[in-house]
C-alpha cells in the first residue's frame, strides 16, 4: 500500500523558514519522481516543486523559485521541502505527491503552513 506522510507545517512569520518532510512507503521510492503541491484557501492546486528519482533534477514555478528547495534522501524514503523567505501568499495546505503511470496519483494527508504576523 502506497503511503505518504507529511510533517513540519506550522505558523511562521513573514520572512521565516520551515522544512517540510514526507516519508513514503509501499513503492520503490528511488525509482520515482516526487512533488510538493499546495492548495491555498479558495484556490486550486499548485505544484511548487518536483524532484526526479535520484535527486539530480528539480523544477520550481516562478512563484517559489529561489526561496524553496526540494531534496530527497532515498535511504530514508523521505522527500523534503525547505522553504525560506516565506510570504503570506505561501499560506496553504502542502501535499506530497507521487504519480505512477499505471496507477495514477497518490497524495499524503497534507500539512498546513500559515504565514502570518
Amino acid at each position: 500500500e502506497v503511503q505518504l506522510v507529511e510533517s513540519g507545517g506550522g505558523l511562521v512569520q513573514p520572512g521565516g523558514s520551515l522544512r517540510l518532510s514526507c516519508v513514503a512507503s509501499g513503492f520503490p521510492f528511488g525509482d520515482n519522481a516526487m512533488a510538493w503541491v499546495r492548495q491555498a484557501p479558495g484556490k486550486g492546486l499548485e505544484q511548487v516543486s518536483v524532484i526526479d528519482g535520484d535527486g539530480g533534477s528539480t523544477t520550481y514555478p516562478d512563484s517559489v523559485k529561489g526561496r524553496f528547495t526540494i531534496s530527497r534522501d532515498n535511504a530514508k524514503n523521505t522527500v523534503y521541502l525547505q522553504m525560506t523567505s516565506l510570504k503570506p501568499e505561501d499560506t496553504a495546505v502542502y501535499y506530497c505527491n507521487v504519480e505512477f503511470r499505471a496507477l495514477g496519483d497518490y497524495w499524503g494527508q497534507g500539512t498546513q503552513v500559515t504565514v502570518s504576523s
